[in-house]
């Protein structure tokens, strides 16, 4: 709200301050710049032609410009300028009403310069849109880079990955132990070895020959 406020409170300035000064300038471009810096001369300003020349085209082009809201910050600048030398050379030493020649018209104008170059035209006018127009582009950029700053994030696969369960060693056939013990039917110890070796794939083991002493 208070933007807004001050937005149509600095159009209405510039309105007002761009009329007057346009008025002031064309005043000076009817007379003509040679008769302008005469009576600039006749003032004690110093380099009257240059400075009749300052005066005429800042009052007319910066008049123009204030009603237009365009390089209101410069304008501002150059309108306090020419009221600080209009107001030192010419209106200092009349005292402050303009009837009597004073300085009151000028130190208005230059205040309201001084205002313009401090705070601006305000958004109603064309050096608030080029600012809109700059300000959305500027974070049109910043959150562009800010996105591309970002780490992107893989998408999801649909495809369901499963662990390959390690495929274990297939385990040797298992054979039964054989009873050392005597079995009936004849078989002793050494015949189950003899057994076992064959169904193992495994070569008998020599056996010794039998004793003859033994034997006997």
């Amino acid at each position: 709200m208070k933007r807004v406020v001050f937005d149509v409170a600095a159009l209405i300035a510039r309105l007002a301050t761009g009329v007057i000064l346009v008025a002031h300038g064309t005043q000076k471009w009817q007379g003509g710049l040679a008769a302008t810096g005469q009576a600039f001369k006749g003032m004690g300003i110093p380099m009257p032609e240059l400075a009749a020349a300052f005066a005429t085209v800042v009052e007319t082009a910066g008049g123009i410009f204030l009603i237009l809201g365009l390089l209101v910050r410069l304008v501002g600048l150059l309108l306090l300028i020419n009221m600080l030398g209009a107001i030192t050379y010419v209106h200092a030493g009349h005292g402050v009403l303009s009837s009597a020649g004073g300085w009151e018209l000028p130190g208005a104008l230059g205040a309201l310069g001084l205002l313009f170059l401090a705070l601006g035209g305000g958004r109603i006018g064309i050096d608030g849109i080029f600012a809109a127009m700059f300000r959305r582009r500027s974070e049109r950029r910043a959150a562009e880079a800010e996105r591309a700053s970002q780490p992107q994030r893989p998408e999801p696969s649909n495809v369901t990955t499963r662990t390959a369960r390690p495929a274990t060693p297939a385990e040797a056939p298992r054979v039964p132990r054989q009873s050392t013990e005597h079995h009936p039917g004849g078989i002793n110890d050494e015949d189950m070895r003899d057994i076992d070796a064959l169904v193992s794939d495994e070569p008998p083991p020599h056996r010794k020959p039998p004793n003859r002493s033994d034997a006997l």
